[in-house]
């Protein structure tokens, strides 16, 4: 199951521009209502509901009461508000706290964000940081399978880290046109020093979402393996479906800063071997002036005895054999494919 991104504003029945959805689910996946952040204690105190809450950029207040409201660790709450976390996945208690990377296309650039996850028992919480689609998406897609909703929060956190996952599909492919692009750029006859600098800019993006994509597979694998209270075991499959998706990522990336890194050698050569041309041109010419400059300066050096001066045919003699000089080094060198 795949969800696809749109970029969807925040949800019209919260107030509060941080809180893009809080919703109240029932134990057989329906959708009950959208509901305030201090409902949150009164929906967990009914053993038969959940609740999904997503938070853009919350403040530290905001969280504070989301920790009253749940129950949530002091250190999770701490790395939820400051970003710049590395992707990581911890346990507090009987509540997971999960660090995603993410990544968006912003005005023709990568833009690199984060996602915090907290899942218990009954409830999943998302904060997005930084560049990162709404999960609305997601969680439409998952309202509209109330049976696979029925599976609890562990279905929802697959939902978010299988929409995280698919949004670096489109990036990868972009990163693969340019580097084809580049490539074409490569093998032209005229360097071009704009070409070294996207090939050396294509090369750290991608380092940056290797660095980005790669955590998550460890993540992924130990959802699949790991937390029996938290991680439903029909939901295991689903996390292992994502982990084959990051896998193919992974190695695109890796095969893609390998050939950035071929593109760059390729270039440096044909670059050494344009020089390596001219300079054997240029060291051709050079021998073919060499010939009639040595001549010239050595009967211009004004000796009164030098017995052909005086002959009538020296001077037509003196230009044959430059001539013939210059004729058999050109046949040399062109031979040689110096000129």
């Amino acid at each position: 199951m795949g969800f696809y991104a749109t970029n969807l504003p925040t949800d019209p029945t919260c107030k509060d521009p941080m809180v893009v959805n809080c919703v109240a689910y029932s134990a057989d996946g329906r959708k009950l209502r959208d509901i305030t952040i201090e409902e949150i204690s009164d929906i967990l105190e009914t053993p038969d509901q959940w609740v999904w809450v997503g938070l853009r950029e919350p403040t530290e207040e905001l969280l504070e009461k989301l920790q009253q409201e749940f129950g949530l660790h002091e250190l999770a709450v701490e790395d939820a508000h400051a970003a710049h976390q590395r992707a990581k996945i911890e346990v507090y208690g009987d509540s997971l706290f999960i660090v995603t990377h993410t990544a968006q296309t912003v005005n023709g650039k990568i833009a690199f964000g984060e996602t915090h996850i907290f899942l218990g028992r009954r409830y999943i919480v998302t904060v997005r940081h930084g560049a990162s689609l709404s999960y609305a998406t997601a969680r439409r897609g998952c309202e509209q399978s109330p049976d696979l909703m029925a599976l609890g929060p562990s279905y929802s956190v697959y939902a978010v880290l299988d929409f995280i996952v698919d949004n670096f599909f489109p990036i990868v492919r972009e990163f693969r046109e340019e580097l084809q692009e580049l490539e074409e750029e490569v093998f032209q006859d005229t360097f071009k020093r704009e070409t070294i600098r996207r090939l050396y800019e294509l090369k750290k993006e991608l380092v940056t979402l290797r660095l980005a994509i790669a955590p998550i597979q460890d993540i992924l694998n130990q959802l699949v393996r790991q937390y029996p209270g938290l991680i439903r075991d029909e939901v295991r499959p689903y996390f292992r479906d994502v982990y084959d998706h990051a896998a193919r990522i992974n190695e695109s990336t890796d095969t893609m800063r390998e050939m950035l890194t071929a593109a760059l050698s390729v270039n440096l050569s044909l670059v050494t071997v344009a020089q390596g041309e001219v300079v054997k041109r240029l060291a051709g010419w050079a021998a073919l002036l060499a010939a009639p400059t040595l001549l010239a300066s050595w009967y211009g050096m004004n000796f009164h005895h030098m017995p052909e001066l005086d002959q009538p045919w020296a001077y037509p003699a003196m230009i044959g054999v430059t001539a013939g000089i210059c004729a058999t080094l050109y046949w040399v060198l062109k031979r040689a494919k110096w000129l």
